[in-house]
């Protein structure tokens, strides 16, 4: 199965309900939507580049809340509606979660959107997030969004990430976009810091989940956000916990980060709402494609439920898009007729070889490969080279 399927059309309809909810619940005069593009072009600049210049209380400028509200909520949301579907998330009436860095409850309302089947079930949400005026919007828009008769509890805590969160312990524990802020001073080289804070935060994570709980982890798909992942996963593995996804095996992560390759996946997003993909163009921001990288752990027994490696099989998730891998014939002729993908494995990178561009096999696609004899590696990373997959499994 593909990681991140296209949204179908329920979920797309009620993705795009939730831009209508924005404009119902935050109505915008029109001299601020004729600046709408220039405050998300500024968000995005305070959020990434200009990251000092930005204060707790950013978003109680009208402005840059509803440059929130209207692009990175829908967008987030829209990357995690990709991505909920593929997840084994199992929840039973009565069941928490525990949101890190909530913000507008961009995972409340984007579970009530890729998961219908869960809207009649009584569940408790913990969202936790330093500014109490993004929590307020995220609950306004989630009461707008399912009508104000949901059995869903919205409990908000208007604390700093560490703070006390009191009640059972949680069936699924997520911080979405909460530690690429948090640890992204520590230098690429400072490996030692970077797993210290990874132990650290591995702890914590683990104290706040049920111990057939899951947690999950969501950051942009960028090389310091790979690191992180790499590390958190081996502090977290350490702890007892097994990774389900993105991960088609138990050991040691093949992309760590840093000078070698990082694990993130690329998808195309086709399927998004037009209304959004017109103010990331007007921004000067158009999204072709979304990018991210992530980590799904839960219980490490039932980890090992995951296909596993046989003695000619090899489960492979595939991270990059297609390549041309160039070759030489016996006559020592130059061919192009070969792409490569980069995948994760058991038996560490690993670099499958198609003899001409196919549809399937995209990034975040799980694939059964059989490695020949003798084993081929790629001069360039020294992954093991297999030719083109025979099928697609379900992760």
């Amino acid at each position: 199965m593909y990681l991140f399927p296209s949204l179908n059309p329920e979920v797309r309809r009620t993705l795009e309900e939730l831009l209508r909810v924005i404009d119902q619940v935050f109505p915008l005069p029109r001299r601020f939507r004729i600046n709408l593009p220039q405050d998300v072009a500024e968000l995005s600049r305070l959020l990434t580049s200009s990251r000092g210049e930005r204060t707790d209380s950013y978003l109680s400028t009208k402005g840059l809340l509803s440059a929130y509200l209207r692009y990175f909520l829908p967008w987030n949301s829209y990357r995690l509606c990709r991505l909920l579907p593929g997840l084994s998330l199992h929840f039973a009436a009565g069941d928490a979660i525990t949101d890190l860095g909530s913000g507008p409850l961009t995972l409340v309302l984007a579970l009530w959107i890729a998961r219908p089947d869960l809207r009649q079930l009584p569940l408790e949400f913990r969202c936790l997030d330093r500014s109490a005026a993004v929590l307020d919007a995220g609950k306004r828009l989630f009461h707008a969004l399912s009508g104000g008769a949901s059995p869903w509890v919205i409990k908000t805590i208007h604390a700093p990430l560490g703070a006390p969160i009191y009640g059972p312990k949680a069936r699924l524990v997520s911080a979405l976009h909460v530690f690429n802020e948090r640890f992204e001073g520590i230098p690429q080289a400072d490996t030692r810091a970077l797993q210290q804070a990874a132990d650290k935060t591995s702890r914590f994570l683990s104290s706040l989940v049920t111990a057939s709980g899951s947690i999950l982890i969501l950051e942009p798909g960028v090389p310091w956000s790979g690191e992180w992942i790499a590390a958190l996963r081996s502090a977290l593995l350490k702890r007892g916990q097994g990774a389900y996804a993105p991960c088609p095996h138990q050991k040691a992560c093949p992309c760590p980060g840093g000078k070698a390759k990082w694990c993130h996946f690329t998808f195309d997003t086709e399927d998004a709402p037009s209304a959004l993909h017109i103010l990331s163009s007007a921004a000067g921001f158009p999204k072709e494609r979304a990018t991210l990288s992530f980590l799904f752990t839960g219980p490490a027994r039932k980890a090992q439920e995951l296909p596993q490696q046989g003695e000619k099989t090899l489960p492979v998730r595939i991270l990059s898009d297609r390549f041309p891998v160039p070759y030489q014939s016996r006559k020592k002729e130059v061919h192009q007729n070969r792409y490569g993908r980069y995948g994760c494995s058991a038996r560490g990178l690993v670099l499958v070889i198609e003899q001409e561009p196919r549809k399937g096999n995209k990034s975040g696609e799980l694939v059964m490969l059989t490695p020949g004899s003798p084993k081929k590696q790629d001069p360039k990373t020294g992954a093991l080279m297999v030719d083109i997959p025979r099928t697609v499994v379900k992760p």
